[in-house]
């Protein structure tokens, strides 16, 4: 089997929850998500290099942690600028949540990837709309045949200087596109890049509904814009996954993967965007089996507090068949 190397591009946060139980969990979240839920589907198989910066005073835990997998190489983890994420979480249900930042890490710049452009897979999954620039994209378009997955919650998400983190519209989207193969977000953020022309006062605001009626005009534009597919969760109702056959877009939901009691989801997307990496390894342009794949590592992220919640590839693909009958 070929050895596979992938990059994961995005912060570590310390972060602070409060669970919508009122359990307080206090962790490094974002892209150890990510970087551990891939490592354990590769086992010997390939090789995970997360790329972030780290307020100094985190570097050992996070490295420490990150040491338990043979298969991830944290050397691309630095501290110089002694800067980095520090996150409150603050859930009022299962699936929504208050957000604070009060620490902000340095962007990954090109010469961060320098020594990783051979990867197979870039996963970038920032959490603000700093963390991984559009120079950063670019770059690896340029120099790199890797697949490029991009996580919209960065570009989506800004913070205010009382620390408040808030959604906004993606307005320079279109100068990102060509430069993303799968880009991927959830259903609010959908909202804020596909906007209209302009607003009434009253309507702006309004992202939190469930309609999706917007999805395929926006499907088709990024479609036609550079991307090779957009993958869109909705929560419960599994993901909806576009992308082009033969000149025309397709649409295809993803079933969700059932759980029947969530612990945590503190992680979910960026887990579902590592499952994407994972399953594009082998076939770079089946993106409903990648779907499948990160529908699994998203609802296994859910079932803990810890990165114990995790399988190996023969016990993520079993989860697989007995949702979808096949991987």
């Amino acid at each position: 089997m070929t050895k596979y190397k992938v990059g994961v591009l995005g912060p570590i946060p310390r972060d602070h929850i409060t669970t919508h139980r009122g359990e307080v969990i206090e962790k490094y979240g974002c892209a150890t998500h990510t970087a551990i839920g891939i490592a354990k589907l590769l086992g010997a198989h390939g090789t995970v290099y997360p790329v972030s910066h780290l307020r100094k005073q985190d570097e050992k835990a996070v490295k420490d942690l990150l040491a338990e997998y043979s298969n991830i190489d944290t050397d691309h983890i630095t501290c110089d600028a002694d800067q980095g994420d520090v996150i409150r979480l603050t859930f009022i249900d299962q699936n929504n949540r208050l957000e604070k930042q009060t620490g902000f890490m340095n962007p990954i710049v090109p010469k961060d990837l320098e020594a990783l452009l051979d990867c197979d897979v870039f996963v970038c999954v920032p959490i603000t709309d700093f963390e991984v620039p559009l120079e950063t994209l670019k770059f690896i378009k340029e120099h790199s045949d890797a697949i490029i997955i991009f996580d919209a919650h960065g570009p989506t998400n800004t913070c205010t200087t009382s620390g408040d983190r808030l959604t906004k519209f993606w307005v320079d989207r279109d100068q990102w596109l060509p430069y993303i193969d799968v880009l991927k977000m959830n259903l609010e953020e959908s909202k804020c890049c596909w906007f209209e022309k302009e607003y009434r006062l009253e309507d702006l605001g309004q992202l939190t509904d469930n309609d999706t009626s917007h999805l395929p005009a926006f499907a088709a534009h990024a479609l036609d814009n550079g991307i090779k597919s957009l993958i869109v969760t909705l929560d419960s109702n599994g993901g909806s996954v576009f992308f082009k056959e033969n000149g025309r877009v397709q649409h295809e939901i993803v079933a969700s993967v059932p759980v029947t009691d969530v612990v945590d989801t503190t992680g979910c997307g960026d887990s579902f965007a590592g499952g994407l990496g994972y399953g594009l390894l082998e076939d770079p342009t089946n993106y409903i089996r990648a779907a499948k794949y990160a529908n699994t590592l998203g609802a296994l992220r859910t079932q803990g507090r810890t990165f114990d919640v995790f399988k190996t590839r023969s016990e993520t693909e079993q989860i697989m068949r007995n949702t979808y009958g096949s991987i």
